[in-house]
C-alpha cells in the first residue's frame, strides 16, 4: 500500500446526526412531493399538498362517511373540511406529526385508499408556515397548530356543536415555494377529477358546487376537444370503470385513475387497458387490422380500485402494482378479462357503433399504408441529421443517462435563425436544455394528412428529435419551448408550430408539455448607478424609466439574435418566463384553426383591416 501525505478524514460520532421528521422533509422535499415550483404548473408542489389533504377526506367518503367536502382557498392559504368520522381525538397530534402513523395501515378501515404510507399529511405540515388540524367527534373537538412541523399550540379536548369531521388549514412556506399562487383553473380540474371518480360526492370549492352523475362519462365529455365519432362506450364493474370512443384526431388520448388518484403518468393499469381494448377490437374483426390502426384517434379513460396500491413515487402519479390485491388477480388479467367480456358484448349488440369504428380504423389503415413507402427513408434521414448534429444540439442527460431518469428536468428550445439559435446554444444549460434550429418558417400543416410529417424535412426532423412518432410516451423532453422573436414573423412561426402540434400531436399540448418563451422587449440601463432592468411589456418599460432616472439608456430588442449569450442566460435560467400552451373543449380549436390557418384569406384580411381601423380610432 502506497503511503500518502493526506490527513485522515475526520469522521467521528460528532459527524453523525439524526434529523427530526420535519427537518428531513424540509431538507429533501422532492422525496415527498416531487418538486416545489410556484404554482404555474399543475404538477407543482402546492397542488400536491392540496391533494394530500383532500385525499384523506375522499378516503373517508369512499368508506361511506361524509358526502360533502368543502375546500376554501383564500390567497395562499387553504382549508379543507370534510364531514367524515373525524380523527380519533387522542390521535390527532400523532396522525399529523409522527411519521408512519395512520389508520390506513389497517386494511379493514381503509381497504382501497390512495395513501398507505402515513406520510402525506405530515409533508403538508412540515412544508407549511401554519398548519392547523381540527377533529370533531361526538360533540368534542381537538385542535393542534404547527409552524413548519413544530407544535405551536396543542389545545385540550373541548366541547363543540359542529358536525363530525376533520378540518385542515395550511399555508405553504413561501421560502420554499417562492412567489407561489394557486391557479384556480388547476384546482378546479383537480376537484372535477375527484367527483368524476366518486359519483355521489360533492365538493364545494370557494362556494361553487361540483358533482357528477355519470362518472368517467362526464370526465371524457369535459376533457375531449374533438367530437366523438360515436357515443362513448361506458362500462362499469365492481372495481373498474372504463369509457372510450374514437375521434378524428391523431394519436391516442387516455386518462387513468387508481382509487380516485389521477395517475397522469399511467402505469400497469393503463398499459393493461390499452392492450385489452386493442386486442378485443382486433379479435372482434377476426384479426384483420393492426393495433396501430385500431388505436388511431382513440380517447379513453380507466379507473380501478386496488387494495394496498403501490405507486412509483410519493406523488402517486404512476401505478406500479402488479396485483389488484395481495392475494388477488394481476392487474393485467383483471382488466383484460373485464374488457374482453364487456366490450365484446357491447360490440355484438351495438352494430351501429361497430360500423363507425370500422370505418375509422380503415381510414387509419389507408393513411398508414400511404406513408409506409416514405417512412423508412424519412426515418433514416432524420437519424442521419440527428447524428451529425446539424439541427439538434442535445443535452447531456440524454447522451449520458440511458434510463432517462432525469427527463423531468429536460427542455428543448425550438428556434429559428442562426443568430437566435446560436445565442441560446451558447447560454443554455448543456446538461438539461437542448436546441432545435428551424430553417425559415415551417409549413402551414392545417388540413393536411400525417403524410406531410414525413415529406416535410423540418417536421420530420422535429418529430425525430422529440421521439414522438409512436406517441408521446417516448417524448424525450418534459418541456417543448417555442422560442421566436417577439415580432409579427416570430408570432407567425409560433402559430405554425402550434398548428402542427394541434394537428398531429394534440396530446403534447393537452398534457402540458408545450410552452412559449417570453423574452424581454426592452433593456433599461443606468450605467452610473450600475443598474439594468429587462422589461417584457411597455408598462414595465415605463416603470423602469421612472425608477432609473435620469436619462437611462433604452434598448429595444428586435429579435433573439440581438441579445448576447451573456444576457440570454438570465432569460432561460431558473427564473425563465414561460407561457404554457393549453387546450380545452371550450376553446373550439377546430373553428379557430379553420379561421386563422384555413384558406379564408380574404376574410382574415378584412378582419385585420377592420381591427386596425379600430385601433387607429382609439389613438385619435
Amino acid at each position: 500500500m502506497e503511503e500518502t501525505n493526506q490527513q485522515p478524514y475526520e469522521y467521528s460520532e460528532d459527524n453523525v446526526r439524526t434529523l427530526q421528521w420535519n427537518e428531513h422533509i424540509r431538507l429533501r422535499p422532492g422525496m415527498y412531493i416531487g418538486k416545489l415550483g410556484n404554482g404555474e404548473h399543475p404538477e407543482d408542489g402546492i397542488y400536491v399538498l392540496l391533494k394530500e389533504v383532500i385525499d384523506n377526506s375522499v378516503d373517508e367518503y369512499m368508506m361511506g362517511f361524509g358526502k360533502t367536502i368543502e375546500v376554501t382557498i383564500d390567497g395562499g392559504s387553504v382549508t379543507v373540511r370534510d364531514h367524515g368520522r373525524g380523527i380519533p381525538l387522542g390521535s390527532v397530534k400523532n396522525a399529523s406529526s409522527v411519521m408512519n402513523t395512520g389508520a390506513k395501515y389497517d386494511s379493514k378501515a381503509f381497504k382501497k385508499s390512495v395513501g398507505l404510507n402515513g406520510v402525506g399529511i405530515k409533508a403538508v405540515n412540515a412544508l407549511s408556515t401554519e398548519f392547523r388540524i381540527r377533529s370533531v367527534r361526538g360533540g368534542e373537538m381537538k385542535e393542534v397548530i404547527y409552524c413548519k412541523g413544530n407544535v405551536v399550540e396543542d389545545k385540550d379536548i373541548a366541547p363543540c356543536d359542529e358536525d363530525d369531521g376533520t378540518s385542515v388549514s395550511f399555508t405553504p412556506d413561501a421560502s420554499l415555494f417562492e412567489g407561489y399562487a394557486y391557479k384556480m383553473e388547476f384546482v378546479e380540474q383537480l376537484v372535477k377529477n375527484y367527483v368524476y371518480l366518486n359519483t355521489g360526492l360533492t365538493i364545494v370549492l370557494n362556494g361553487k358546487r361540483y358533482a357528477s352523475r355519470h362518472g368517467l362519462l362526464d370526465l371524457l365529455s369535459d376533457a375531449m376537444t374533438s367530437e366523438p365519432l360515436y357515443e362513448p362506450i361506458h362500462l362499469k364493474g365492481e372495481d373498474i370503470e372504463v369509457v372510450l370512443t374514437h375521434t378524428e384526431q391523431y394519436g391516442e388520448e387516455y386518462y387513468s385513475f387508481v382509487n380516485g388518484q389521477n395517475t397522469i403518468q399511467g402505469g400497469t393499469h393503463l398499459t393493461a387497458f390499452r392492450e385489452a381494448v386493442a386486442r378485443t377490437i382486433k379479435e372482434y374483426f377476426n384479426n384483420r387490422y393492426d393495433y396501430a390502426d385500431i388505436r388511431a384517434g382513440i380517447v379513453g379513460a380507466v379507473a380501478i380500485k386496488v387494495e394496498e396500491p403501490v405507486f412509483e413515487s410519493q406523488t402517486k402519479t404512476k401505478l406500479g402494482s402488479k396485483n389488484m390485491a395481495p392475494d388477488g388477480p394481476t392487474v393485467f388479467k383483471y382488466i383484460g378479462d373485464f374488457v374482453k367480456k364487456e366490450l365484446d358484448d357491447y360490440m355484438h349488440i351495438h352494430l351501429d357503433v361497430v360500423e363507425v369504428m370500422q370505418q375509422k380504423i380503415q381510414e387509419a389503415e389507408k393513411e398508414r399504408k400511404a406513408i409506409a413507402g416514405i417512412t423508412k427513408i424519412a426515418r433514416e434521414k432524420a437519424k442521419k441529421v440527428s447524428l451529425h448534429n446539424k439541427k439538434l444540439r442535445d443535452c447531456r442527460i440524454h447522451l449520458n443517462d440511458a434510463k432517462g431518469d432525469r427527463k423531468e428536468e429536460s427542455s428543448i428550445f425550438i428556434t429559428e435563425g442562426n443568430s437566435a439559435s446560436g445565442s441560446i446554444t451558447k447560454s443554455r444549460n448543456v446538461d438539461t436544455q437542448a436546441v432545435f434550429s428551424l430553417r425559415g418558417k415551417p409549413l402551414n400543416s392545417f388540413g393536411l394528412t400525417k403524410k406531410v410529417v414525413y415529406e416535410n424535412e423540418e417536421f420530420n426532423l422535429l418529430q425525430a428529435a422529440l421521439n414522438i412518432e409512436d406517441g408521446i410516451e417516448g417524448l424525450r423532453y418534459n418541456r417543448v419551448i417555442v422560442a421566436t422573436d417577439a415580432d409579427v414573423d416570430g408570432m407567425h412561426i409560433r402559430l405554425l408550430l402550434i398548428t402542427f402540434f394541434l394537428q398531429f400531436f394534440p396530446e403534447l399540448i393537452k398534457k402540458g408539455h408545450v410552452y412559449i418563451l417570453q423574452t424581454p422587449l426592452f433593456r433599461v440601463r443606468n450605467a452610473k448607478r450600475g443598474r439594468t432592468v429587462y422589461c417584457y411589456t411597455e408598462e414595465e418599460r415605463v416603470k423602469a424609466i421612472a425608477e432609473l432616472q435620469p436619462n437611462p439608456e433604452i434598448t429595444r430588442f428586435k429579435g433573439l439574435g440581438e441579445i448576447s449569450p451573456e444576457e440570454f442566460s438570465h432569460f432561460i435560467g431558473k427564473d425563465m418566463r414561460l407561457d404554457q400552451v393549453t387546450m380545452r373543449k371550450t376553446d373550439a380549436v377546430g373553428d379557430l384553426l379553420e379561421y386563422y390557418m384555413g384558406k379564408n384569406t380574404m376574410e382574415r384580411q378584412e378582419f385585420i383591416i377592420e381591427n386596425l381601423v379600430v385601433e387607429e380610432d382609439k389613438v385619435e
